[in-house]
């Protein structure tokens, strides 16, 4: 037998030939170079080995799952990561996806209509890497922890880790935690489960529900209006919320009606107190012009007037139920000033983890995507012990209060926005957050000791002053209240909505010493004329509480629907308003006349109960996109055929770009509208929309205009910027002062009633003609 000699270069007859087996099991023949010595190996099989035994074979898979050791975790974020990796300490490797890492092909419908709507998923270009890592990290693990978000998204993007990644089975787990904290944590850890397939299902029929929307929708809307334009399953249903609003407002013809109040006098005393007329012959007033309120207030003085009833009693305020993402989102709207979008973004920092100084990030609110006003037991006994020891045991009620959850379809199981520890109070952590942190965590923490607090105590008294003539019957009424016991207020109060209108016959002063059947005096009649007022248009917070009354959406969409509709130029905002722009108008009433099931409020509404279904394995997600697309497809088809051609041009400034020379147009953005190149997006050249206020530079007697910081606040400063850096926080106002001193000292409002000198510092009152 012979084998190739390395040393010699050449064959060689073996010498002292063995037939072996390799650790593979692959059979050969070992021997000796006569001429060298050199050892020589022949692969084959040869007579001999049939009287030798092979090795067993070794299967590679189950040799590299014999060697995997230490477990991998994988998040979300980097600063989860981070965060949660303090806790876990050794023996575990914490990795975050950075997001989602698959999604449906942006360049096609990526759904198979024709096959149960199946989708083909990818992995993007930009997170390759990403999955790279985590499928090498992954191979070596014993044990992988999926610990994305405790939400339906979470629990999708922990099924496309486990897909994408490749991790076999029996080999990932799923941990789900409301807050990150070390407790919590642990116990996450300890009651691991499986991915729950209904809740990915759910999530899953929602992507391609949307994706089955905007993918036949937008093209549409680009062949028949403009390109760049797109509609949404959900979106779609938030901009015609905003049109109709705007068209009640616009159809809206203003009542005259009046009112009068009267400043009575008790017999024998001196004190004045006012009250207004609530009944006329035993019926609310209907004043409903000058002529009927003159003829009253001609009758009205001449009756002797006493006090008919007195009324004393106690009214309880309730607290109000710790923050959901909705309520969060309006409270941050009206108390802070915040869009949906930064509130997110806030509360998602510190959910994630913040070092506030004991040695390492620690999440400080629990999950910020909730609909439950739910409260775990142990953070209610944490809360009652801070209040009994901070306030008194007379703060805390007999129980722990239960809210009640009032979204449609809210899923009990997860809990409302609290602080992890009450104990963590705002201004002991102060100095280790952002200014915007320290506001929204001093928000959610005082709300949630508030909820678990006891009722304020109000003394209340209503006094009614009955007279009449022989053409009337008239009754006045007066009512205040006096704070007996702060309770709940000692710690906060709810900001009251924007869009309420507050009772002008609240809280009157009524002086202590007035008797039933003592006679009164009117000293003056004030008659008022009022008009009947349109309904408002929304704010972003009033938008997301209509969502969520309506059943439109998720606690997880509420931010992304409106910055969308912004972003997309269909709606833009102005003095925190949101008013729909021409295009907004035009796209609304297009998908309104060709898809009025689809743009309607309670089919969404049903829509989110049947996904809720799935949630719950109540229902099959392929039969709930069937019995969608159905009816969708003949709508769009027709639509197709007779939806007009309406080619709208965007508006033009009037000038040219002066970086490329094309015409300037007007477009809206998140921050409203503003001036932008028609060779978008070759070309980027951008600038805002001056807006003058009717002031002059105190500097160079330029026009003095609103401007926004980078994140959007206001601010005043010159036209003839950056050649003049003029600017104000406090807005200037067209009076100049009156100081000979000063020479005509430019004024900005100081606050509501008052305004200051930029040089001299005085003030005037705004509500007085300056002297």
């Amino acid at each position: 037998m012979e084998g190739y000699c390395f040393k010699c270069k050449e064959k060689q007859e073996i010498s002292d030939p063995v037939a072996i087996f390799h650790k593979n099991g692959s059979p050969a023949t070992m021997g000796a170079c006569p001429v060298c010595s050199t050892k020589i190996y022949k692969t084959g099989r040869t007579e001999t080995h049939a009287v030798i035994t092979p090795p067993e074979k070794v299967d590679r898979k189950l040799k590299a799952e014999a060697k995997r050791s230490g477990k991998l975790v994988i998040v979300e974020s980097p600063a989860k990561a981070k965060t949660v990796s303090r806790f876990l300490g050794k023996g575990f490797t914490v990795r975050a996806s950075v997001g989602h890492i698959r999604d449906l092909l942006r360049s096609e419908l990526s759904v198979d209509v024709e096959n149960n709507f199946t989708p083909k998923y990818r992995v993007p270009n930009e997170k390759r890497p990403v999955v790279k890592e985590l499928k090498t990290l992954v191979k070596s693990a014993e044990m992988v922890y999926l610990a994305t978000d405790p939400d339906r998204e979470g629990e999708a993007i922990a099924w496309h880790l486990a897909e994408a990644t490749e991790i076999p089975p029996g080999f990932s787990q799923r941990v789900v935690f409301h807050e990150i904290t070390e407790s919590a944590i642990h116990q996450a850890f300890d009651h691991p489960r499986d991915v729950n397939m209904n809740l990915v299902n759910a999530q899953q029929a929602r992507r391609i529900l949307d994706r089955l929307v905007g993918y036949n929708l937008s093209p549409l809307l680009w062949e028949k209006v403009r390109s760049r334009l797109s509609a949404g399953r959900v979106q779609s249903i938030a901009l015609k919320l905003v049109v109709d609003r705007e068209r009640e407002i616009e159809a809206f013809i203003p009542v005259e009606y009046w009112t009068i109040e009267a400043d009575f006098q008790q017999e024998g005393s001196s004190r004045v107190y006012r009250a207004f007329l609530a009944r006329l012959d035993g019926n609310d007033p209907d004043l409903k012009d000058k002529t009927s309120a003159e003829q009253v207030l001609a009758d009205v003085v001449t009756p002797v007037y006493r006090i008919s009833k007195i009324k004393r009693g106690e009214r309880k305020r309730k607290p109000s139920a710790p923050f959901t993402t909705s309520t969060l989102q309006q409270e941050a709207s009206r108390r802070l000033g915040y869009t949906a979008r930064r509130t997110m973004a806030l509360a998602q920092q510190l959910y994630e983890g913040i070092d506030v100084g004991d040695g390492g990030a620690t999440g400080l609110i629990t999950y910020m995507r909730t609909d439950s006003t739910h409260v775990a037991i142990q953070a209610q006994n944490e809360a009652r012990k801070f209040i009994s020891g901070k306030h008194g045991v007379e703060y805390l009620p007999g129980d722990a209060p239960q809210y009640k959850t009032k979204a449609i379809g809210a899923q009990e199981a997860h809990e409302a926005i609290r602080p992890t520890s009450v104990f963590c109070e705002p201004d002991a952590i102060k100095k280790h957050l952002t200014g915007d942190q320290y506001k929204l965590y001093r928000l959610i923490w005082q709300r949630f000791v508030a909820s678990q607090m006891e009722s304020a105590v109000y003394d209340t008294i209503s006094v009614d002053i009955e007279g009449s003539t022989h053409q009337h019957a008239y009754l006045f009424r007066t009512t205040g209240s006096i704070l007996k016991f702060p309770g709940f207020l000692a710690v906060y109060e709810e900001t009251q909505d924007e869009d309420k209108q507050a009772d002008p016959h609240e809280n009157m002063k009524i002086p202590p010493d007035l008797v039933e059947g003592a006679q009164q005096k009117i000293i003056e009649l004030f008659p008022e004329q009022h008009f009947t007022q349109p309904p408002p248009r929304f704010t972003e917070a009033t938008l997301v509480k209509a969502m969520e009354e309506n059943g439109i959406g998720r606690p997880s969409t509420y931010a992304p629907i409106i910055s969308t509709i912004q972003e997309r130029g269909y709606v833009y905002r102005e003095e925190k308003r949101l008013f729909p722009t021409e295009t907004g108008f035009l796209v609304n009433d297009l998908l309104v006349a060709h898809f009025d099931e689809l743009m309607d409020v309670n089919f969404t509404c049903h829509m989110e109960e049947d996904l809720d279904e799935v949630s719950e394995g109540k229902r099959a997600w392929v039969d709930v996109i069937k019995e969608f697309y159905g009816p969708f497809a003949i709508l769009l088809a027709k639509a197709q055929a007779e939806m007009p051609v309406i080619k709208s041009e965007p508006e033009k400034v009037g000038r040219a770009c002066p970086q490329c020379g094309l015409e300037l147009i007007y477009r809206y953005g998140r921050y409203g509208k503003f001036i932008s190149c028609s060779g978008f997006p070759a070309c980027r050249y951008t600038e805002a929309i001056l807006k003058e206020i009717g002031v002059d530079c105190p500097k160079d007697g330029g026009k003095l205009i609103e401007r926004k910081t980078r994140k959007g606040r206001l601010f005043f400063g010159c036209a003839n910027y950056p050649a003049c850096d003029f600017t104000s926080w406090k807005k200037p106002i067209p009076q100049k002062c009156t100081n000979p001193e000063c020479g005509n000292g430019l004024l900005v409002i100081l606050n509501k009633r008052t305004a200051q000198c930029i040089s001299c510092k005085k003030t005037y009152s705004l509500d007085e003609e300056q002297t």
